[in-house]
């Protein structure tokens, strides 16, 4: 299965809509958006998706967030999850505290740690647990590669950093 990675949109609507064109050309059903989607409109665009989220340091109106995730089917964990898909576990954290994610990926328990926040598109991997960021999805990103988002495929549990345009 193939799910695709997201975080860091900041209400980047033209972005969201690149990202979500590429998810669907390449068939993907369950998309994760690492936080600091910030406001509740952009989140209609991943309509059709099964929509994971967490909370990132930017993202207000959470109760409007909340209820805007549940309208389209979507399921908004909060600040921190822990999720099982494909048999494979997954912390998911938008990573505001290095400590803390580097932590979740030292403790073992995790096959993949996703986080974002740093706007910066990384794949690393530490004994079993791959470290996955997919970057920053805005136009106004903060590394040079211009705007990303990934995608996983659980099967050969490799990460694809993709490019979604300038």
């Amino acid at each position: 299965m193939k799910i695709g990675i997201i975080s860091d949109t900041h209400d980047d609507i033209d972005n969201i809509k690149k990202a979500v064109r590429i998810f669907k050309d390449k068939d993907i059903k369950i998309v994760i958006h690492l936080g600091d989607i910030v406001a509740p409109p952009a989140i209609k665009f991943f309509e059709g998706f099964k929509l994971i989220g967490i909370f990132g340091n930017n993202d207000g109106y959470k109760q409007f967030l909340l209820e805007t995730y549940r309208s389209i089917g979507g399921d908004l964990k909060g600040d921190f999850a822990s999720i099982e898909i494909d048999g494979l576990k997954f912390a998911l954290y938008h990573g505001e505290y290095s400590h803390i994610t580097e932590a979740l990926v030292k403790s073992g328990d995790y096959d993949f740690v996703l986080s974002g926040h740093t706007h910066s598109a990384n794949v690393t991997k530490s004994g079993k647990t791959i470290l996955a960021n997919p970057g920053s999805a805005h136009r106004f990103f903060t590394n040079n590669t211009g705007p990303t988002a990934a995608v996983l495929d659980t099967g050969s549990k490799k990460v694809e950093i993709i490019m979604i345009g300038r």
